[in-house]
């Protein structure tokens, strides 16, 4: 089964269900039920075929595997497809999470629901294909046409400034990508070649990679996003629906991180050695201020995509301290936030579900009528602050450990972070949980359901996995973390002696 092409069925497969969707017709509500089934079985499919392939992956190894190429637009642009350890486990939260999201949206959307879930279809194909991509046209094209879908996500079916919420973030993503664009072409003719695996070992001039490092950052650091240009996720967060922040939150910043580790690390070590600082600065500053502005949100949606921010500090300090502990705790991580913080906007979408508000001022007292629910909401509290035995404490542990080996200011700053985000999740978590039931419109609030239960028991099981085995995902990544390690200071020892002949 391994001879056919089944990263192309895995990144495909989501149209199969666009096309089905189509094709279905019939009296609004009947459509409707039948495009959300259609969605919630495409996404399964999908997620199962990852996990054959997962299953199949060979750790120990370096190498892409699965490889795919065939001819496409000529030049040396190829259609190239490929996986390692380090995309391996982005492909499996991807499609982890999109069957999870159409369960969230099956009473939540009630309007245009077929082009709801057609859009988040295709979002699912292209967010695949970036982490399966090893050509940089392909790689760019999937990349930026992510960009449509969830903008329509946001700009349709969001909340009442859903159209400003949408246009901020569109131009904040594609203005940055332009330079990327720019780059890659500069490279493309420099090189001859698209091809990422040959980019990778081609030794760019040490001078020209400051150049590129810094055109491809324009485009990574919003789409993490890094401070100061982070200011669009706070609003798309509040106004998309619940689902379009699961997956803006657990997949589309990972876009960000992902793309550092294939191109800005091992393409451009010159770069990334002389500009890790001004990671490390921005990424502080990020931690601090996000989680002090996180302090005083009245809003809990707005509270976690500011958290979002910081946690995602954590990470690209992680991987430019270019330590094995803290590359693969930066992966570690993204997979964990991927989870925790879906989980926590779900969480969020569960009381908005009822009470058509998120202002946590109207809440409180919740777990009076609410038992399933404050025990929820709490494990995912606990595991965004990282207590030992959740995925947060593994990835940012070995972060900070990482962190301490290149340079203790920094992990001294990032550990104050952590003390920040114990303080704004247990303040969060105390305002809208405990307390006395005293609002009389909360009194009938009806605890989650049985389609809410399936919904966090995996995501729970996931948390709690990581958190006390985390084994199975460090296995996966290890091999090609420490041959990114590898390239980095080859590179940078080929930089160097040219410089010195150049002399």
């Amino acid at each position: 089964m391994l001879d056919w092409p089944i990263l192309s069925t895995v990144t495909f497969l989501p149209l199969v269900g666009v096309l089905l969707i189509l094709l279905t017709s019939g009296k609004e509500e009947s459509s409707a039920r039948n495009a959300r089934w259609v969605a919630l079985w495409t996404t399964l499919f999908t997620f199962v075929i990852s996990l054959f392939v997962w299953i199949n992956f060979e750790n120990g190894t370096a190498a892409f595997q699965f490889v795919e190429k065939g001819d496409w637009l000529g030049g040396n642009i190829n259609y190239h497809m490929g996986v390692d350890g380090i995309s391996m486990l982005f492909i499996i939260l991807t499609t982890f999470l999109m069957p999870l999201c159409i369960l969230a949206s099956w009473e939540a959307i009630t309007v245009r629901v077929r082009e709801y879930m057609i859009a988040f279809l295709v979002m699912e194909t292209l967010m695949i294909g970036v982490f399966c991509a090893l050509d940089m046209v392909l790689f760019y094209l999937f990349f930026e046409a992510g960009l449509i879908p969830m903008f329509l996500i946001i700009g349709i079916w969001g909340g009442a400034q859903r159209v400003y919420a949408s246009f901020k973030f569109f131009l904040y993503t594609l203005i940055g990508s332009v330079l990327m664009l720019a780059a890659m072409i500069t490279m493309y003719f420099i090189a001859g070649t698209t091809d990422i695996p040959t980019l990778i070992d081609f030794n760019f001039d040490p001078h020209l990679q400051l150049w590129l490092w810094l055109a491809f950052f324009a485009s990574f650091a919003v789409k993490v996003p890094m401070w100061p240009v982070h200011t669009w996720l706070p609003d798309a967060h509040v106004q998309a629906p619940t689902a379009g922040s699961v997956i803006l939150a657990g997949v589309l910043l990972k876009m960000g991180g992902y793309g550092f580790l294939r191109f800005s690390i091992p393409m451009f070590p010159e770069g990334s050695d002389y500009f890790a600082p001004l990671i490390f600065a921005l990424s502080v500053v990020a931690i601090l201020y996000t989680s002090l502005v996180a302090l005083v949100q009245k809003d809990m949606k707005k509270l976690i995509a500011y958290s979002s921010v910081a946690h995602m500090g954590f990470i690209t300090i992680g991987m430019f301290t270019l330590t094995q502990q803290g590359l693969e705790g930066g992966i570690l991580q993204m997979i964990s936030h991927g989870i925790v913080s879906g989980a926590l906007f779900l969480c969020v979408g569960v009381v908005y579900d009822r009470m058509h508000t998120r202002e946590i001022a109207r809440y409180g007292g919740l777990v009076n009528r609410m038992p399933r629910y404050a025990l929820i909401f709490m494990i995912f509290t606990m595991a965004t602050i990282g207590l030992p035995g959740t995925s947060g404490f593994v990835g940012e542990f070995l972060i900070l450990v990482g962190t301490y080996q290149v340079n203790t200011t920094v992990a001294f700053l990032a550990t104050i972070g952590v003390i920040l985000g114990a303080a704004y999740s247990l303040w969060l978590y105390r305002r809208v949980v405990f307390g006395e039931l005293v609002k009389e419109d909360l009194k009938n609030i009806v605890d989650v359901g049985r389609r809410e239960i399936i919904i966090f028991t995996p995501l729970i099981l996931v948390a709690f996995w990581i958190g006390i085995y985390p084994e199975p995902f460090l296995d996966v990544m290890h091999a090609s973390v420490i041959n990114l390690m590898d390239q980095h200071e080859t590179a940078l020892q080929a930089g160097k002696a040219i410089i010195n002949a150049s002399k």
